[in-house]
């Protein structure tokens, strides 16, 4: 490979984090924003999932394949490619009149992201060696990790002071930045020993599959189990059972099952599923709380994260160390069980204000998975061989970006259910005619706009009896995280 020489590494570096942090960035800064975008469309509760899951799906099923692409057919094509996409899908969500103009974008969006995420790493493995390529990892994880934080914040300034249109608008100079970057600092590089096949059919399989499942749960908290909805249920997990079948003969598989004969690595990533679907799932519905129930602003929305994100970087390191003294399956027991007591505390409040019921909540999640995260990371990479610790990587975070995936249908359709229970019950409180009234704009939960002040206060009272059910679920799930570290995980440091 053509060296450029060190002077173009710091450039390398900039780009990759700068492209990588596109895609950590946005989806933070849309669940700000997603509430107003419901507003604004007058969208209901299901077309608003679909704003993520259409971006998100695409990054769970294709991050894998995309790997394999660039190394076979050139890594700095396929970034450049990404970060193209990705900006062309901004400025189509940013210029859109209606949701489902919104979600084919964010489709878009989504393919940018899945070319541009694992090349950037790739990059980085590839033009850096040694020490410096050690460094330059640790530097990308940080960076990208930081932009990842200030998402929510910045999302929410955003969104109260130029518009939600921005919030996409403002990847356009980041993108182009990044392309001038490549374009003259970036060597290509390629894998010459790649001979197999991209493993597509694996790919459309896993795609089919899970597409089936979340759309079966997001419209089964609109419309309840009919046959449509039974019938995506059952083709999806045809489609994935097929996907499972089809990777143990594949001869190059996007998901080598071989890996999960190492009982730490299946653990691990069990794990992972787990601990981000609740979560996924919680957090994008919190914002929705706080922007249509309580009433705050998008930049408060915003803010409200920062407890858990200062406890996240202020204990990634403490909790590494505490790793290496006590154990990873002590850590990753405790850890886990201080999460889901985060959880339960957001269910426990009827009323959930900032000071009171939120702060509170968040702080203890955010020491929980503060204690969890570096942790969970070093067994993973501890729990393969050393040259197969790129493969488990990319596998564990199309683990995360499934399990967001999966939870947010799941627990959406959960929230529906309760919502509409709770509601045909406060309503029965009130008039004929304003009972017509609430059962109207009932698909779009918290975002209904009644002038009645009573209306308003039962379907408000019945999203939070909805969310607290989410939290409950979430607790319980996070919960089973720590039972299967404790089942599953070595009891001491590996040498």
């Amino acid at each position: 490979m053509p060296d450029r020489g060190r002077a173009s590494q710091p450039w390398i570096l900039a780009a990759t984090i700068l492209g990588s942090s596109l895609v950590f960035i946005d989806g933070t800064v849309v669940s700000i924003a997603l509430p107003v975008l419901q507003e604004t469309f007058h969208a209901s509760a299901a077309a608003a999932q679909w704003v993520v899951e259409s971006y998100t799906l695409v990054l769970g099923a294709l991050t894998l394949l995309s790997g394999a692409l660039g190394d076979r057919y050139g890594r700095r094509l396929l970034f450049i490619s990404g970060v193209v996409v990705f900006a062309i899908g901004s400025l189509l969500c940013g210029l859109t009149t209606s949701m489902t103009g919104l979600i084919l974008a964010r489709i878009l969006q989504g393919l940018g992201g899945t070319m541009l995420a694992p090349a950037s790493l790739a990059l980085i493995g590839a033009s850096f060696v040694g020490k410096d390529r050690g460094m330059a990892i640790g530097t990308w994880s940080g960076l990208t990790s930081v932009a990842s934080a200030i998402g929510p914040v910045a999302g929410g300034a955003i969104v109260d002071h130029f518009g939600w249109r921005w919030a996409f608008f403002i990847n356009l100079p980041i993108a182009l930045a990044v392309v001038l970057i490549a374009l003259r600092h970036v060597t290509e590089s390629r894998d010459e020993g790649e001979r197999g096949r991209p493993d597509i059919v694996g790919s459309l399989l896993v795609t089919c599959g899970l597409a089936g499942v979340v759309y079966a749960f997001v419209a089964s908290g609109q419309s309840g189990w009919d046959g449509a909805t039974i019938a995506a249920a059952c083709a999806g997990a045809l489609a994935l059972a097929a996907f499972v079948l089809f990777e143990r003969i594949a001869h190059d598989p996007i998901l080598p099952l071989a890996l999960f004969k190492r009982r730490d690595f299946t653990g691990i990533n069990v794990m992972t599923l787990l601990i981000y679907s609740a979560l996924s799932g919680l957090f994008y519905f919190l914002p929705f709380v706080i922007i249509q129930v309580d009433g705050y602003s998008a930049t408060v929305a915003g803010a409200a994260m920062l407890p858990f994100i200062v406890l996240m970087v202020l204990l990634s390191r403490v909790s590494g160390m505490l790793a290496y003294r006590m154990g990873p399956r002590t850590v990753l027991v405790i850890g886990p069980l201080v999460t889901a007591c985060g959880f339960a505390l957001f269910g426990m409040f009827r009323e959930l204000h900032y000071w009171n019921a939120l702060f509170p909540s968040v702080t203890v999640i955010g020491l929980g998975m503060g204690l969890t995260v570096a942790p969970l990371t070093a067994t993973l990479l501890e729990s393969v061989p050393e040259q197969h610790v790129g493969l488990a990587s990319g596998v564990n975070n199309a683990t995360s970006r499934v399990a967001g995936l999966l939870a947010i249908a799941i627990f959406g359709a959960l929230l529906s259910g309760v919502f509409y229970a709770d509601l045909n019950s406060r309503s029965a409180s009130l008039s004929v005619a304003q009972r017509r009234e609430v059962i109207a704009q009932r698909s779009q939960l918290a975002a209904a706009q009644h002038r009645d002040p009573a209306e308003t206060a039962v379907v408000h009272q019945s999203y939070i009896s909805g969310f607290r059910a989410v939290a409950f679920a979430s607790a319980g799930v996070t919960a089973l995280a720590a039972v299967v570290a404790l089942l599953t995980l070595p009891k001491k440091q590996r040498a």
